[in-house]
């Protein structure tokens, strides 16, 4: 290895673990408090104008969204769509933006150029996932996201996997990821939503507790983890944007 990849190499590494500090002490210090707090910690005193909240207008994107239009209504909403949302989750999209208020929400499409070399025919759903998602998902966000330092996630560890430990803030592919409702259930969720009188995704009553691409989203049983109905048959339980890889790391 030459001197100069050599001090890349150690840059970067501090870059990571300075930022993972970062995470721990905010953790430390507010990761108690509820979403709200958490939020305007974020939004307004750590992340000013630095911070995003990545949204996929789910089954239970509108408690956040509600959350996030509180604290201000100005912050930067990605949605990634994919070419392969839900009718239903279009509509969504556009009267949760329009009931809310929110005056930033950010459409990013998947490079045209890149689908027609990786999925001509628009079927690489069916065979490989991962590769189907990278370019749809992972690809998109890691491009939407440059200019930030910070991204809010609607991530909660009752949906288990390696979601059952998170914290609310935390060090990830360059960024600091903030998990404001990480500690709440499925009753805390709807006891938000319902109380706030947010309209439920139309694909809730049909049986959809976690709701993606139409391809790879099925129906999920009673009794069954939210989150079964995803990749459903398959060892693939993320989408892989929440391990975005290949950036150069901020220092903080």
């Amino acid at each position: 290895m030459s001197q100069s990849a050599a001090l890349r190499n150690i840059a970067t590494n501090d870059d990571a673990d300075a930022l993972a500090e970062r995470a721990r002490r905010l953790s430390i210090a507010h990761g108690a408090e509820d979403p709200l707090e958490v939020l305007r910690r974020a939004i307004r005193q750590e992340f000013p104008g630095r911070i995003a909240l990545v949204s996929s207008f789910g089954a239970e994107s509108a408690v956040l969204l509600h959350l996030v239009a509180q604290v201000d209504p100005k912050t930067p909403v990605i949605f990634l769509d994919t070419g392969k949302h839900f009718a239903q989750t279009l509509g969504y999209r556009k009267k949760l933006a329009r009931d809310l208020g929110l005056e930033d929400v950010r459409d990013i499409h998947p490079d045209t150029e890149e689908l027609a070399k990786t999925d001509p025919r628009g079927d690489l759903w069916r065979e490989d996932t991962d590769a189907c998602c990278n370019v749809r998902k992972v690809i998109p966000l890691d491009r939407a996201l440059e200019g930030f330092d910070a991204w809010i996630t609607g991530r909660k560890q009752f949906h288990g996997g390696a979601r059952v430990s998170l914290p609310v803030f935390e060090a990830s592919g360059g960024f600091i990821k903030v998990n404001p409702i990480v500690r709440w259930n499925a009753d805390d969720v709807e006891a938000y939503r319902a109380a706030q009188e947010l309209p439920p995704h139309p694909l809730i009553e049909q049986g959809y507790p976690s709701i993606g691409c139409w391809p790879c989203t099925h129906p999920a049983a009673p009794g069954e983890d939210a989150r079964s109905g995803r990749w459903r048959g398959a060892a693939k339980t993320e989408c892989g944007i929440h391990e975005l890889r290949g950036r150069t790391l901020r220092a903080v």
